[in-house]
């Protein structure tokens, strides 16, 4: 799980609402992933300090590329993972589903986001939760982390989401000066008490 910061990515927190302004893409089709890409681009064109390759939408075919960094992402801070092998199956069939987006920059890839949507009784569109965000050691500083956040508000968007929530450690600081910096909160508006996450391991659904 990504419950790690890397040096200027690699999280999650609870938050910011972001408003829906284009259309909806349900599919995960290739004419789809074009459309969403090329929105994409269009969407972090206005970034300041844009990386040289934009993150985009990744494939199913590119599930090797994503599996691999979540994997070393895991490795990185000695934190369980079933390995690449395990995760780029599971991806095939998360990815093909439309609900789980993943975003890729540089060929080959050296960092990723993951995003999760879900119904929401609260909101129209879906709710995301950014899974994952991790960018490759050696490029650290240089944007790109920013980049794949701008990239997940994006696609919130274009799939017609309101909320993007992120969980990060309590004591992890340097993520939490991140996205405080990029407009997250962690309470309500106009309460000062935190949110907190609450999480219980239920084993095998047969058990």
């Amino acid at each position: 799980m990504g419950d790690n910061f890397l040096a200027s990515v690699g999280y999650r927190t609870s938050g910011m609402t972001v408003s829906p302004t284009a259309e909806r893409l349900p599919d995960a089709s290739p004419a789809s992933l074009d459309v969403r890409n090329r929105i994409l681009c269009d969407t972090l064109a206005g970034m300041d300090q844009l990386p040289m390759d934009a993150p985009r939408v990744a494939t199913v075919t590119e599930v090797a590329s994503v599996a691999g960094l979540l994997d070393a992402f895991n490795r990185e801070f000695d934190t369980p993972t079933p390995g690449k092998d395990v995760l780029a199956t599971r991806l095939g069939r998360l990815l093909a589903g439309g609900n789980v987006i993943a975003l890729l920059t540089g060929d080959p890839a050296v960092a990723v986001a993951l995003l999760t949507l879900r119904p929401n009784v609260w909101y129209d569109g879906p709710v995301a939760l950014l899974d994952e965000l991790y960018v490759a050691p050696e490029l650290r500083g240089q944007g790109l982390g920013s980049a794949l956040l701008a990239a997940a508000e994006a696609v919130t968007r274009q799939r017609g989401g309101e909320l993007l929530e992120i969980n990060v450690d309590g004591d992890d600081t340097g993520a939490r000066r991140f996205y405080q910096r990029h407009g997250y909160v962690n309470c309500e508006p106009g309460e000062d008490q935190p949110l907190l996450y609450y999480y219980r391991e239920l084993g095998n659904a047969m058990s």
